[in-house]
């Protein structure tokens, strides 16, 4: 804990405002009257001591009603006075000298100039790029794309350059798992698989754009090996009342519809803002699974088909305020909740036959499931600007509660060729989970020099988890506990914090380098079986990063990341979920972190033909796998850490404008995964495939109301841990049409016009032999409208993050 203490204490000497003792002179003053062009008292400008010798600002006041302004008790030393109001030219007065023989000045009444480019109106209307990139940040402009009107968020993001999704809807980045998800710099506080189901219920309407960061600096939480991909959604812009409302409603085999409302008042003092959004959808998946078992006396193959019909709906909400003390300190509350209830009617059907192919005998499943999640989370914040050279210092207090109901029914009826009577087994899961996880954190920005920054912060997090598995079997009319699939797990995990980056700027080169330091205590705890797993570590993560601007058309940077990856909660609880009695999901207590080290090359050309090369290597690999259990002649998924995981990925952006009309984006990312582990359930692992993604859209303006795009993603054979991955693809269009001097606009958007998305995956295990085919109902046709009522000038509400980031993605039921 050293390590930590001297950051806190670091920071602690930042927070008092020097870097060196410095003395006062007792009486020292400087004043001085701040008036307008028509010689009437300017109040609340803002006025800043600067120090010549170092240009760092030293102190920084507000003029009164009348105009007047003093600074007192001030170190002897050479000083500027700069005096800043919207609307006005800067103010910089002469050199003033403090000393003993001269502590007052009195500086001659400043009169500031109106700023004449401030002062001009000018319209001009810019279309964003679909696609962008922004200094380490690669950017997809959600909000004027008519492609993605009225698709859910996860539809969005899959055809976002370099992301993917597996068959369970988890995202990888460049053809890596382990992606940190934020929503406005916030974490979602869910496991990959509500995830995505939030995302299911999140409508385009709501984004404005999806930020990927993939290597961030030490200032951004560790968690996350593949980097951040950051949602952000629509603000609000003056003062007044605006607000946005949605309808829409769309049908592929299944209907589907969605609405929305979005609201937010601001006044000088006080900024209240906050949405609703709810969404009601049906949809199918179809799933096989071609297998053969190879168990220790015989071997057979095992030939199933699912099918499901899947009903959910999605309530989410966030009420917040900010209240201005002053122009340069906030104090802010925020209230989010997601309320999501799921179900699906699942119908299973298993046909056991000889290696020789004659039917040995079958097994009906009839599955309902029914699921409630709800997810509150309260934020209280603070931020100060302490002065205009830069110091700044937020402040977050966090809390959420994810609390969660899983009721599933499995009714069996196995079947025998040779006559034997059938036999019916009926069997219940109950999984309720309680998650509460707490935290505070502080981040302070401090400009050492005109172009020298220092930023620094610690976080403190602490996690409970709470859940009771119940595995129950129906037995002459009743239900009967079974103790061999039941347990209660308890986990509890706190995370210690801190870190320093720095920031210098040359003419053509920026450096940024910086340490984070985190200190995990966790304890899980198998209550049934009493089996106890704990861990204490202590990691660093350093990060570098360096920008050269070799003249206006070329620019090259570098950069270098240390991440850690923790498991998901429940990934951690080894309790079983079937699909049937031969497919079933089981937890790992036995999980440790992995740790990713990620270095890239990029090369930015006319400021928007952009290439990069990176190189990662991840340790302790987490990863899901498909195992076989011979003793029960199953297949099971589970998480286990291969050793390694090493990549290498060339990643191409290349925006093209043809006309006035017409533009284009392609994204191509080429990428080398290459997995070993010397012990996986009594195998030896070596895999490696090379695979490419590519991303193309087609932009045209007709005219200032209406426009349409058309897109197309396509990513080759790949492997990924124990998965071979075959092809993807799809093609989407869209069409906008804006009325009512754009205060109305309808949006058509057929998503996966061809039906060619689909997930197919086989065994990269040695001596394993499966396929699996599995399709949702991804073509679908959807119309959303949107009205804008209000003032549709109103300044945007502040952006901030929370404290807890690092837990996002890592809650499950």
């Amino acid at each position: 804990m050293k390590p930590l203490k001297s950051l806190l204490s670091a920071l602690l000497l930042a927070l008092s405002g020097t870097l060196a003792a410095q003395t006062s002179i007792p009486g020292s003053e400087i004043n001085g009257l701040v008036k307008d062009g028509n010689q009437k008292p300017v109040d609340y400008a803002t006025v800043s001591l600067i120090r010549i010798a170092d240009s760092v600002s030293v102190k920084t006041v507000m003029t009164d009603e009348k105009g007047k302004f003093s600074f007192k008790n001030i170190p002897g030393s050479e000083y500027q006075v700069a005096v800043n109001q919207i609307g006005h030219s800067k103010y910089l007065s002469e050199k003033l000298k403090i000393d003993e023989k001269q502590p007052v000045q009195h500086i001659k009444p400043v009169t500031l100039s109106p700023d004449t480019k401030q002062l001009q109106e000018v319209n001009v209307t810019v279309q964003k790029p679909a696609i962008e990139r922004k200094g380490d940040k690669l950017i997809l402009n959600v909000e004027n794309s008519s492609v993605s009107a009225g698709s859910t968020a996860l539809e969005v993001l899959q055809r976002a350059p370099g992301v993917s999704l597996d068959k369970d809807d988890n995202v990888a980045l460049k053809g890596r798992q382990g992606v940190l998800i934020m929503i406005d710099g916030k974490p979602t506080y869910l496991s990959s698989a509500d995830l995505a189901n939030m995302l299911r219920n999140m409508q385009s309407n709501e984004i404005e754009s999806i930020e990927i960061i993939n290597n961030p600096s030490a200032r951004y939480e560790a968690e996350g090996k593949s980097g951040i991909i950051n949602i952000k959604l629509k603000k609000n812009k003056s003062y007044g009342t605006n607000g946005t409302f949605t309808l829409g409603a769309g049908y592929s085999s299944k209907r589907k519809s969605n609405t929305g409302i979005t609201l937010n008042n601001r006044n000088e003092k006080l900024n209240i803002f906050g949405n609703y959004n709810y969404n009601n959808n049906k949809g199918e998946h179809n799933m096989t699974i071609d297998r053969v078992n190879a168990g220790q006396a015989s071997s057979a193959i095992f030939n199933q088909t699912a099918n499901s019909e899947r009903f959910w709906y999605n309530n989410n909400f966030k009420v917040g305020a900010d209240v201005f003390l002053n122009k340069n300190n906030t104090v802010g509350a925020l209230m989010t909740g997601y309320i999501n209830q799921w179900s699906e009617a699942h119908r299973n059907g298993t046909l056991i036959r000889s290696m020789q192919g004659s039917l040995d005998s079958s097994l009906l499943s009839q599955n309902d499931s029914k699921s409630n999640y709800n997810n509150l989370s309260y934020n209280l914040n603070f931020k100060s600007v302490l002065d205009t050279a830069g110091r700044e210092l937020t402040i977050d207090l966090d809390h959420a509660n994810n609390n969660s109901k899983s009721r599933m029914l499995y009714d069996n009826v196995y079947a025998y060729s040779s006559g034997s009577p059938s036999v019916s087994e009926v069997l219940r899961n109950l999984t309720p989970s309680e998650i509460d996880i707490y935290a505070m954190k502080a981040d302070y920005t401090h400009p050492l020099a005109k172009s020298f920054k220092l930023e620094a912060g610690f976080k403190l997090s602490w996690v409970k988890t709470d859940n009771d598995y119940q595995a129950n079997r129906l037995e002459n009319q009743a239900w009967e506990n079974d103790p061999l699939r039941s347990n209660h797990f308890v986990y509890n995990e706190s995370v210690r914090a801190g870190y320093v980056n720095l920031r210098k700027e040359f003419k053509n080169t920026n450096i940024q380098v910086g340490v984070r330091t985190e200190h995990t205590k966790s304890k899980g705890n198998l209550i049934t079986t009493s089996q106890v797993v704990e861990r204490d570590y202590l990691d660093f993560f350093p990060s570098a990063a360096v920008n050269h601007t070799i003249n206006e058309n070329n620019s090259l940077g570098l950069t270098y990341s240390r991440r850690i990856t923790r498991p998901a909660y429940s990934d951690l609880n080894p309790f079983e979920y079937f699909l049937d009695r031969y497919t079933y999901n089981q937890g790992n207590p036995f999980l440790n972190p992995e740790y990713t080290n990620t270095f890239e090359l990029s090369y930015t050309l006319f400021k928007k033909y952009n290439a990069s090369l990176s190189y990662t290597k991840t340790t302790d690999v987490m990863t899901q796998v498909l195992l076989p259990d011979p003793e029960k002649s199953a297949l099971y998924q589970t998480n286990a850490n291969l050793a390694e995981q090493l990549s290498y990925a060339l990643n191409i952006s290349a925006p093209v404008t043809f006309t006035k009309w017409w533009n284009s984006n392609t994204n191509l990312t080429v990428f080398n995964n290459h997995f070993t582990s010397p012990d996986l359930n009594g195998q030896v692992l070596d895999n490696k495939q090379t695979a490419f993604q590519i991303f193309h859209s087609e932009n045209f303006t007709l005219n200032s109301s209406t426009s349409f795009e058309v897109s197309g993603n396509y990513q080759s054979k790949l492997i990924y841990g124990t998965f071979l991955v075959q092809p993807q693809y799809a093609v989407d269009f869209g069409m906008s049409k804006s009325l009512m001097a754009k205060k109305v606009n309808l949006k058509l958007a057929v998503s996966d016009i061809f039906k060619t998305r689909r997930g197919r995956i086989s065994s990269a295990y040695p001596g394993l032999d499966y396929k699996v085919n599995q399709r949702y109902d991804s073509r679908a046709v959807r119309l959303t409208l949107s009205y804008k009522f209000g003032n549709n000038e109103l300044k945007e509400s502040r952006k901030r993050s929370t404290g807890l980031d690092s837990e996002a993605g890592r809650v499950k039921n």
